[in-house]
């Protein structure tokens, strides 16, 4: 493909400036959808793309709710649906 930056940018000139704006805004959710791909030795684990976004601690449980899960539902799910 063979993308003239020169005619591009003579077409976005032309355009009134709210298109452009919407064009800006279209740009930035493009490289939203299709970053530039990341250095293989520094790309984030999971945790740290989750972190950052703030999904990391963003609720308090017990800290072994992994092991007495089990107990913790078998406890607090008959009174959220009790519907007596």
């Amino acid at each position: 493909m063979d993308i003239k930056l020169a005619e591009i940018s003579q077409e976005i000139n032309s355009l009134p400036e709210e298109a452009q704006i919407l064009l800006l805004d279209f740009i930035q959710l493009l490289k939203k959808r299709y970053p530039k791909p990341e250095n293989h030795h520094q790309q984030k684990t999971i945790y740290e793309k989750f972190d950052e976004i703030g999904l990391i601690g963003c609720c308090a449980v017990e800290e072994n709710l992994s092991i007495t899960y089990k107990e913790v539902l078998s406890n607090t799910l008959p009174n959220k649906y009790d519907h007596s």
